[in-house]
This record gives structure tokens, sequence and C-alpha cells, in this order.
């Protein structure tokens, strides 16, 4: 199993110089993955908060292995095209590095409701699903037409491809609960659910796991990528190790802890320095 930091381009730890020296240490301290939420809009407005992708720019230049990537992108405020150019040109900065997590985003974010874009969430997910298609299309460096309810592109094209073939890998977020966010999960590369959102959160438990892993194997998917996670660490050292060993013997392939910006770059330092919660199972 892997394991990811997800953080936060927000305070004195988002600015994209500090966000690189972090993930560099990452890099350093064992950890496989950075993933950062995408927002424009912190939900606090009194907090400094930066562009992500330009972030990640930083971030790709300053490691050499880690993964990196955002959990998750909502791509129903995002012009899919742009997107598409956008990743693409991060996965060669980066040398082939980039995952891209995708999901329909807080409805209640001023991302959304403060710009005048899409809120009802079938809206939402049906406008990521055409984005998709279009986002994928685009990669192949042939001509796209499509003409959906919500994104309508004709024959354009960027030459230009990711390193990774046959794509740049697309792990899908949302309530795993759902119906929706699973079957559209299993179209695409991986998960990146969970189980229930905040402030009632419960993580994916290893059943959990097991039925994703039953049902990407049904639907033909062996390689599918289950990532768990999206949660500050506990106190209680053993019980998470205890948990991320489920995770870990269920065929979890990634968890990723989240680390709140801190209240310091010194106390966030410290907490990456210290590796991550690992498997019993790791060697």
């Amino acid at each position: 199993m892997l394991y990811g930091l997800d953080l936060s381009a927000v305070g004195p730890c988002g600015d994209p110089r500090t966000m690189a020296e972090l993930a560099r240490l990452a890099e350093e301290s064992g950890w496989d993955g950075v993933f950062l939420e995408d927002y424009v809009f912190f939900h606090d407005p009194e907090v400094a908060a930066y562009d992500p992708w330009v972030t990640m720019g930083a971030v790709a230049v300053a490691t050499s292995t880690i993964r990196l990537g955002t959990c998750v992108t909502p791509i129903a405020r995002r012009r899919v095209w742009k997107l598409a150019a956008e990743v693409m040109t991060l996965d060669r900065l980066s040398g082939g590095r980039v995952i891209l997590g995708v999901g329909l985003g807080d409805a209640g974010s001023k991302d959304f409701d403060g710009v005048g874009e899409l809120s009802s969430p079938r809206e939402r997910a049906a406008a990521l699903d055409e984005s998709l298609d279009v986002l994928t299309a685009l990669w192949s460096s042939e001509p796209v037409t499509y003409h959906g309810t919500y994104v309508s592109v004709d024959d354009i094209m960027l030459p230009s491809t990711p390193v990774q073939t046959p794509r740049i890998p697309i792990w899908v977020g949302g309530c795993a609960r759902f119906e929706g966010p699973r079957r559209r999960a299993l179209r695409w590369d991986g998960s990146c659910m969970y189980g229930t959102p905040p402030p009632q959160w419960q993580d994916l438990t290893a059943d959990d796991v097991l039925q994703l892993r039953q049902e990407a194997h049904a639907a033909g998917k062996d390689d599918f990528v289950i990532a768990v996670g999206g949660r500050q660490r506990r106190d209680d050292h053993e019980a998470e190790v205890e948990y991320v060993t489920s995770l870990d013997q269920a065929g979890a392939d990634w968890w990723c802890e989240y680390l709140p910006p801190g209240p310091s770059v010194a106390s966030v330092r410290r907490s990456i320095e210290g590796g991550p919660i690992r498997s019993a199972g790791t060697p």
C-alpha cells in the first residue's frame, strides 16, 4: 500500500514556495503522494488561499518521485479544454506523475453559488460525466467534436499529449454509500471516495474496500485503484495502525491522510517529517 498526504493550498503553508518545500520534505520522509484540495475560495474568507494548479507546478519542480494531483477537482465549474491543457502540462512538467481526482464539489462553496455556477447535484453530475468524456478525448491529440447538455466543443485539438499512457489516471470521489459515485468510479481508473461526508465523517471500512474490489473485478477492472482517507490522524496510534492494516489486507492501494494547514508551518513540517502511519504488513 502507498501513503499520501491530502493538503490545502491555504494559510502560511499554502504559499506555493512553502508548499514546494513541504512536498520535497514529504518525499524525503517516506510519503508516496501529495494531493491538493481544488477550490478558489476557502471556506474561511479571512485565510489566504492560493491556486492549487500553480502550486502543483511548484511541487512538481521541487520533487522527483512522489505522485501529485488533486482530491478532488470539481470539473463542473471548470472549462474542460483549459483543464485538459493544464493537467497535460503538469504531467509533462512532473515527468508523468499526475493523478487527477474528480468529483462534484461542495455546492455550498463560493466556488459555485458565489459565482453563478451549477449548484444542483444532478446537473453537476451530468456536467462531470460529459466533461470527463471531452477531457480524455482531448488528451488523445485527435480532433474532438462533442455536443452535450453542459459541454459543447467543435473540432478542437490539443496536439501535445500527457507523458502517461494510455492517459493520466482519473480517480473519482464522492460518497461511497451512493450508487452514482460508485458507478462513475468504475468507469474510470480508481476511487478516492469517503464513507459519509463531514461533519458526520465515516471512514471506508475494510468491508467497503472488499466490496469495491469485487465490483471492480466484476467490471473487468483488476487494475482499479482504491485510495482511502481524507481525514486527519486520530490520537489513538495503535487503533490507527490496526485500521490502516485492515485496509491493506482488504486490498486498498493508498491510505491518504489529511493534514490541516496547521497553526504554523513548523508544526506541519514536524507532522510530515514523522512519516505516514503504515500498515503492520508493510516491510
